[in-house]
């Protein structure tokens, strides 16, 4: 199984493409103090706004400070945010999502209006009410995402769960005596799983998204922090006499988006043929 998706992901160049560019921002980020020629948060007011060069390879910002080394670091802020709250919301998604489907019920009804519940919420309006609340910050938006997010996760679950437990190999180890645990976890979670990478990859292209959007209006990370919502916001007053002040946050933005958005459609095509089931994770993951 493992080696015929393989086989059909790397069919897919844009995806492979996808995933270069992803690897390149993932060493990038992780060795960001290597990597990046500057401090960050240097501050050198003769040194502001600098056209590109030698030294500074993006310019400075109007604090002198080097945009090159900032987008590098919000490499690290933005992959790291957006993978630690996509598995967060796998983690409450999938164990709610395969309760649902397999206990069913009354349970699993009430998971699934839960569910339904948080997936027409508005996040924006919630985020407005928990900043009012808490303060503005990543962590508190990061809490929005999860809060709202885990449903898509839950339903694709319950889907594959309620397929998958009529199904001829699960029935068999029902009839030999196995644990609802070992039916559970060997059977029905690893069988579920595929459309789970899916969701997951493109999910968090657009938390990346989400988290450069509130840090551009004030609710996400807060200034001096190298976060590229922040550097757009940043550069809004000197759009006009230094446009590639802004231009280099928003290219880092559209990249890493778009990276994830290609290897999100191969892993659809490799890990799911059918139509119906790339419909599904599709609408879930616009949703």
């Amino acid at each position: 199984m493992g080696k015929e998706w393989w086989e059909r992901f790397k069919e897919q160049k844009t995806a492979l493409v996808g995933v270069g560019v992803i690897l390149i921002f993932t060493v990038a980020g992780v060795f960001a103090e290597q990597v990046a020629p500057h401090d960050p948060y240097a501050v050198d007011i003769t040194q502001k706004l600098l056209p590109p060069n030698r030294d500074f390879w993006m310019g400075t910002d109007q604090l002198g400070r080097c945009i090159f080394s900032r987008i590098i670091f919000g490499i690290r802020t933005s992959l790291a945010t957006a993978v630690a709250a996509t598995v967060m919301m796998v983690l409450i998604g999938l164990p709610l999502g395969i309760v649902a489907g397999y206990v069913g019920g009354i349970t699993g009804n009430l998971i699934m209006r839960v569910a339904d519940i948080a997936s027409t919420f508005p996040s924006s309006l919630l985020a407005l009410a928990i900043v009012g609340v808490m303060g503005p910050s990543l962590v508190n938006i990061v809490i929005v995402f999860v809060v709202l997010w885990w449903a898509p996760f839950a339903r694709i679950v319950r889907s594959s769960v309620v397929k998958l437990k009529e199904s001829a190999f699960v029935m068999a180890a029902e009839a030999a005596g196995s644990s609802r645990s070992t039916i559970v976890f060997k059977h029905i979670l690893l069988n579920s799983i595929s459309p789970i990478i899916v969701l997951a990859s493109l999910r968090i292209a657009a938390v990346i998204m989400h988290v450069a959007a509130f840090s551009f209006i004030g609710l996400g990370s807060q200034p001096p922090a190298a976060d590229w919502g922040v550097m757009l916001n940043d550069s809004r007053p000197f759009l006009t006499a230094h446009p590639l002040m802004m231009l280099w946050p928003g290219l880092a933005i559209v990249v890493s988006v778009f990276a994830f958005n290609l290897v999100g459609e191969g892993l659809n095509d490799a890990l799911l043929p059918t139509s119906g089931s790339t419909a599904m994770v599709k609408e879930d993951a616009n949703g």
